[in-house]
């Protein structure tokens, strides 16, 4: 114990049952002792302050000391470290120690655990599932920390069967924002667009909202119903659209038809909703369809189409490809990683391709397009893709949650970054407002009429159909 004297100041660090117990004189030696005391740091203990320069003032029942005076240690605490870091000789930026930084995340987490208001918010899990949801979502707007109920839903998802509202969104410039709707589901039914912008979940704003928990409400039990408030930026327009959620069952190859024929050619055309476990095997089976009806030459539609799985991607972009040709690759902290075709049976389609894209195209649509544009195997039409290229891995964690991670980003074939780039076009061709809402109205129709209703013509893809009708012809005139 260090030798009283009735000028110095005393502090007490250390409440009953912390290791620490001493009596600090503030005078030349205050740096090294202090920083002697802050180097032994141990579970949080509640300090207090001498309130005259004599004698210490005594601690309460609990043996701790009158809460008003540990307001003046927090504008002694800063001094000491001041002080501290003057006394010692300069040195080199100390590493970034996860030892020590856990030390400060458990004294944050019990001082809250014992000081807050709320007690009932402050359980061990609770706050632990909100430091891991502030860490990741702080990384980028796709890494995310699920909850155990968040991870089945994820689960579920690439299932081709789930129950929710079919709208597909993301955080743009920290707006929830739609990337698309879902066909066949009622946020397409009611009219939803892509890019509108959702303000409103049942009267409570998503301003706050992380990704996950505006996903978590917006599904549900089936048949209940969900109030968006929406706000069109094209129009400025906002409209509130009551949903009833339903089961979500996602065909994601439709429309697969032989096109009004123009000069002889048969153009056939396919369109891919989304990437999921059946994809390719639908694609498959509709590419089969149209080359016994004659097909000279194809039209994939992408346009709208958010990505889903990448190994269903690859492969469909397998099916216009050799095989062990290189689709995509990924560049992260760990190493690199190539996605090749897969052998497949029957002979290599080698007829000319036209991919539709545009603005809502995403992730595995742009990882197809990019292939297929670099690799010289097919020419892009309509406008530069959403620019959703990097690489989420999903961990289990042992309680049932997850993470989801950004661990890497996709690259081209011709090693062009697809993230926040998008996928140029080699032909340019846009829609006005009128025409997009116009294109989405007849896909809703389409899905009301019957099956082998006749796919509506629009100005992109009426581009589409000049180019493969230049490229039959020119392939005619070479022989």
């Amino acid at each position: 114990m260090l030798p009283r004297k009735s000028s110095d100041r005393w502090e007490r660090s250390g409440a009953p049952g912390c290791r620490l117990q001493a009596l600090i004189p503030f005078g030349s030696d205050t740096p090294k002792l202090a920083s002697a005391l802050l180097l032994e740091g141990r579970p949080p203990c509640r300090p207090w302050i001498a309130a005259d320069r004599t004698e210490p003032v005594p601690p309460n029942a609990s043996g701790l000391a009158p809460r008003f005076f540990t307001l003046r240690f927090f504008f002694i605490l800063p001094a000491l470290f001041a002080a501290a870091a003057f006394a010692q000789e300069p040195s080199e930026p100390p590493e970034d120690s996860p030892y020590e930084q856990m030390q400060v995340l458990a004294h944050a987490m019990q001082l809250i655990r014992q000081d807050y208001v709320d007690e009932s918010k402050v359980s061990y899990k609770d706050l632990s599932y909100e430091a891991m949801r502030g860490m990741l979502s702080s990384l980028d707007p796709h890494s995310q920390f699920m909850e155990p109920k968040g991870f089945k839903s994820m689960q579920e998802d690439t299932k081709s069967e789930f129950g929710g509202l079919g709208v597909v969104v993301s955080q743009k410039k920290g707006i929830l924002t739609v990337i698309s709707p879902m066909e066949d589901s009622p946020g397409f039914d009611a009219g939803i667009l892509p890019g509108d912008q959702i303000l409103k979940i049942n009267g409570e704003t998503t301003e706050d909202l992380t990704l996950q928990k505006a996903v978590e409400k917006l599904r549900g039990e089936v048949g209940g119903k969900v109030t968006l408030t929406i706000c069109r930026p094209a129009t400025k327009e906002i409209k509130d659209y009551e949903l009833t959620r339903a089961i979500i069952k996602v065909s994601s190859v439709k429309d697969a038809h032989i096109l009004p024929s123009r000069g002889g050619a048969r153009i056939g055309y396919v369109r891919i909703t989304q990437f999921n476990e059946p994809t390719a095997a639908e694609l498959a089976k509709a590419l089969d369809k149209l080359e016994k009806l004659g097909m000279d030459a194809l039209v994939l539609d992408l346009r709208y189409n958010p990505g889903g799985l990448i190994n269903s991607a690859v492969d469909v972009a397998g099916q216009f490809l050799p095989e062990n040709t290189m689709v995509v690759f990924t560049r992260g902290r760990t190493p690199a990683r190539e996605y090749r075709t897969q052998a497949r049976n029957g002979p290599q389609r080698k007829y000319p391709l036209a991919v539709l894209v545009n603005y809502a195209s995403a992730s595995g649509s742009e990882i197809v397009a990019g292939a297929l544009k670099d690799l010289n195997r097919a020419l892009l039409v309509g406008e530069t893709t959403f620019g959703k290229g990097s690489v989420q891995s999903v961990i289990a964690l042992p309680d049932g949650s997850a993470v989801r991670l950004t661990t890497a980003k996709y690259f081209t074939p011709g090693k062009n970054l697809i993230h926040e780039h998008g996928v140029s076009p080699h032909i340019k061709a846009s829609l006005t407002d009128d025409e997009e809402v116009a294109l989405l109205r007849s896909r809703r129709k389409q899905e009301n009429a019957r099956k082998d209703a006749p796919v509506e013509m629009d100005p992109q893809l009426e581009r589409a159909m000049d180019v493969l009708q230049g490229s039959l012809a020119y392939s005619k005139k070479r022989g």
